[in-house]
């Protein structure tokens, strides 16, 4: 399929081809026949992803104190990585269309194949020909009600939440300011709603749109002249509510908001404007200021979106789509026309020619529309890039399951120049993600349908890099169709998942390495070689700054993401476990108590291990901490002597009073990622044991299990 993607790193916009979306539980496969350009807001996306690095950081220098913290701690190389991994995600552009539902996902009762379609949602309602859709961010199209004007429905339901957070009544007086597509539906819904609707701009031409819509008055001119308007509008009262659509870096929307709101009134801001206040004037009228979150609650909740829990009405009347299937009602009804807004019409094919024009600035967009032909061929999801020729002998041909942020800016780095690692393909469940990887890697192939990837007889081995509650089923299949596998930490988020990769191993007769990478690094290796003639138990202690992680976060979640002991504590369990040369035996964990801080209770935990050779590990994971603090520090005692591992950039050597070192402390930080995918590729060329025996993994896993119902039970676990 067609998609229009842009990458953020270099500001490329590019008509991609692209796999088509699976159809998945909860979400609907969608045919799109229009889609909207969100002027003001995708206008300011490109212009600020065509900046330069020095223009980005400029521009939010909240993100740029991010990486020089993260260049302090990590050092410059390692930083690099995780910022370029990051600023290389594809975006794909759009957020609001209309189209025809191909297939429904399991759990969406009512809906069918054929029925027509609102669609919304940023990375969901994009330009591109097929979509998958959340069912709470779709809404049905009434009979009467055009494609073309549908697709704007997602933009209406923005005006209509502003209109509702303003809390706008039969009546009131209303000032808009800011006339563009946004501003003028809005003036059309509240005089809908009986309000007396004044019209701000700085565009004598969206003045004279805004009265053509139904605004009882508009203005433009200076601040001056538009106040004096304001003030003969109101009798010299103020406003109810003023809603700022504007877009402005400067103050000034906010201060005109301010000045013609009158005492008491409501200030809603759904544009993007610069939020100083003028709090004298705040202060002496007690005015009140909202800034609207899109088009209603539910967005941004995961529960929501991903999930389909949806709010009971009666709690929560006027959610995202009930926000949606009031936009579509009005224009049912007449009382909203967005047609007469409508100022470009664009094929797809030349939607980047599109963008171009709109960046060029010589013409006045308004509402503009991409539209697509009816006959667009059947969804495929799986797109061929190349067809390379067989391997050399003893190559291993691998394919990623995933490539999130984790696989981009950290194990796709590691990979490159690994001697016999050839990657061939890619699997990612969002298509843009998908095909950019296939291409910036030159793989042979993307899709969406990982069944393609466990089929491929020229596949060897699958990296699984999804969500964690994922990883157990894949590496299970993985096996079972014959794949060696590489499944990032944690294998499992319960001991029935746990179970099912065991079940599929034995018989499997294949290779499975999780990524515990941290045994694998430089400073451990060089502190495993130190502790070889050290006899006797030893005392560890491993310190972890992990920085917090918000509690809506899917990590939290039991099924995504298991929490943080299991998803992340896991590694250091493991570490514990190479650097003591012994397996768990007894496990007990604390957590400081969470309430009133915002934290989860086991973002702050210590994990005491006890050993089967009596030596004892203490892992303290802190989520409290500073981010430009060092993340990790690490110190073995034994033998009369110490292991120091700061932060894996050096490792320290104490004994006899005598002290010795590795790395140093301006090198980059080596966690070992690239050595951990070299020694699984180098125990497959040459047909070895792997380093870690699978049982290992289970019993880390175990482990981790155990610290969880020892942080419940407050008692320690005996595995």
């Amino acid at each position: 399929m067609k998609l229009l993607v842009q990458s953020y790193r270099t500001g490329e916009l590019r008509l991609a081809d692209a796999p088509a979306p699976e159809v998945s539980p909860g979400r609907l496969l969608v045919r799109t026949t229009r889609s909207v350009v969100s002027v003001g807001t995708e206008k300011a996306m490109l212009d600020l992803a065509r900046r330069s690095l020095l223009g980005k950081a400029i521009a939010r220098p909240d993100l740029a104190r991010q990486v020089v913290a993260k260049v302090r701690t990590e050092g410059l190389a390692e930083a690099w990585r995780q910022t370029v991994g990051r600023l290389e995600e594809p975006v794909p552009l759009g957020y609001s269309s209309s189209g025809v539902v191909v297939e429904a996902g399991a759990g969406l009762a009512g809906w069918q194949a054929g029925d027509r379609v609102a669609c919304s949602g940023s990375g969901v309602a994009s330009h591109a020909e097929f979509v998958s859709v959340p069912g709470n961010f779709a809404a049905r199209i009434p009979a009467s009600v055009s494609d073309d004007a549908a697709a704007f429905t997602t933009l209406g339901a923005i005006s209509l939440h502003a209109i509702r957070v303003a809390d706008a009544r039969l009546g009131d007086r209303v000032a808009v300011i800011g006339l563009g597509l946004l501003g003028r539906i809005a003036v059309q819904i509240l005089k809908a709603a009986g309000c007396r609707v004044l019209g701000l701009d700085i565009s004598p031409a969206a003045v004279e749109a805004a009265l053509a819509c139904g605004a009882d008055e508009a203005a433009a001119g200076a601040r001056g002249e538009q106040i004096e308007a304001a003030l003969r509008f109101t009798d010299g009262s103020g406003f109810d509510a003023v809603i700022v659509f504007a877009a402005s870096e400067g103050p000034e929307p906010i201060e005109l908001a301010a000045a013609i709101a009158g005492n008491r009134g409501r200030v809603v801001v759904p544009g993007t404007v610069d939020l100083h206040l003028p709090r004298k004037t705040f202060f002496e009228k007690e005015l009140s200021l909202v800034v609207s979150r899109a088009w209603g609650p539910g967005v941004f909740d995961d529960h929501y979106e991903r999930k389909g829990v949806d709010y009971p009405a009666a709690w929560v009347p006027w959610t995202a789509q009930r926000n949606m299937e009031a936009v579509l009602e009005l224009m049912r009804a007449g009382s909203l026309r967005v047609e007469p807004m409508i100022t470009h019409r664009f094929p797809l094919a030349e939607g980047v020619g599109a963008y171009e024009r709109l960046l060029g600035g010589k013409e006045r967009f308004v509402g503009v529309l991409l539209t697509y032909p009816a006959d667009t061929a059947a969804p495929e999801p799986t797109v061929r890039r190349t067809v390379t020729p067989a391997g050399r002998t003893g190559e291993v041909r691998a394919a990623l399951i995933g490539a999130g942020l984790f696989a981009r800016g950290t194990l796709i780095p590691a990979m490159k120049g690994i001697p016999g690692l050839r990657l061939r393909a890619v699997a990612a469940t969002r298509a843009a993600t998908a095909e950019d990887t296939a291409r910036r890697l030159g793989l042979d192939y993307a899709t969406t349908d990982i069944a393609r990837i466990l089929a491929d007889p020229e596949i060897d081995l699958v990296f699984i890099l999804t969500r964690h509650g994922a990883h157990a089923a894949l590496a299970a299949q993985a096996l079972r169709a014959g794949k060696h596998v590489f499944v990032e930490k944690p294998l499992a988020v319960n001991e029935e998942q746990l179970n099912e990769v065991a079940e599929a191993y034995t018989p499997a007769r294949r290779c499975l390495l999780v990524g515990f990478n941290r045994r694998f690094a430089p400073a451990t290796r060089q502190a495993l070689a130190r502790l070889r003639d050290v006899n006797g138990p030893k005392t560890i202690l491993i310190r972890v700054n992990a920085g917090s992680v918000p509690q809506d976060s899917w990590v939290h979640d039991p099924v995504e993401g298991g929490g943080r002991i299991i998803g992340e504590v896991c590694h250091y369990i493991d570490l514990a476990q190479a650097l003591s040369g012994a397996r768990p035996v007894r496990v007990s964990a604390v957590a400081t108590r969470a309430a009133g801080t915002g934290a989860v209770e086991s973002d702050n935990v210590s994990v005491t291990l006890t050993m089967h050779d009596g030596s004892i590990a203490t892992i303290l994971y802190a989520a409290g901490g500073d981010k430009s603090y060092p993340r990790e520090r690490i110190e073995v005692f034994g033998g009369g002597a110490v292991a120091v591992i700061e932060n894996f950039r050096r490792m320290t050597w104490t004994r006899s009073g005598k002290s010795a070192g590795s790395g140093h402390a301006l090198s980059g930080v080596d966690r070992g990622h690239r050595a951990e995918i070299e020694e699984l590729v180098g125990a497959l060329r040459e047909g070895r044991p792997l380093a870690v025996a699978f049982e290992d993994h289970v019993l880390t896993t175990r482990a981790s299990f155990a610290a969880v119902a020892s942080l419940r039970s407050g008692e320690p676990v005996t595995l």
